[in-house]
C-alpha cells in the first residue's frame, strides 16, 4: 500500500523558509515521477516542482523559481521542498503526489497535504 506523508507546513513571516518533507513508503522514489503541488483558497491545483526519476532532473513553475528547491534522499525514501523567500502568495495547501513514469495523464498517489501560511 502506498503512503505519502507531507510534515513541516506551518506560519511563516514573508521573506522566511520552511522546509518540506514527503515520507513515501509502499514505492520507491527514486523510480518515480514525484511532485509537489499546491491549491490556494479559491484556486486551481498548481504544480510547483518535480524531479524526475533515476536522473533527479528537476524543473519549476516560474513563480517560484530561483526560491524553492525540490530534493530527495533516496536512503529516507523522501522527498524535500525547501521554500526560501517566502511571499504571501505561497499560502496554500501543499501536497506531494507521485506516478510511475508511464502512466502520462495523472499522478497516482497523493499525500493528505501540509498548510503553509505567509504572513505577518
Amino acid at each position: 500500500q502506498v503512503k505519502l506523508v507531507e510534515s513541516g507546513g506551518g506560519l511563516m513571516q514573508p521573506g522566511g523558509s520552511l522546509r518540506l518533507s514527503c515520507e513515501a513508503s509502499g514505492l520507491t522514489i527514486r523510480v518515480f515521477h514525484m511532485s509537489w503541488y499546491r491549491q490556494a483558497p479559491g484556486k486551481e491545483r498548481e504544480l510547483v516542482a518535480r524531479i524526475f526519476p533515476v536522473s533527479g532532473n528537476t524543473n519549476y513553475a516560474d513563480s517560484v523559481k530561483g526560491r524553492f528547491t525540490i530534493s530527495r534522499d533516496n536512503a529516507k525514501n523522501t522527498v524535500y521542498l525547501q521554500m526560501n523567500s517566502l511571499k504571501p502568495d505561497d499560502t496554500a495547501v501543499y501536497f506531494c503526489a507521485a506516478r510511475r513514469p508511464q502512466v502520462v495523464d495523472r499522478y497516482e498517489h497523493w499525500g493528505p497535504g501540509t498548510q503553509v501560511t505567509v504572513s505577518s
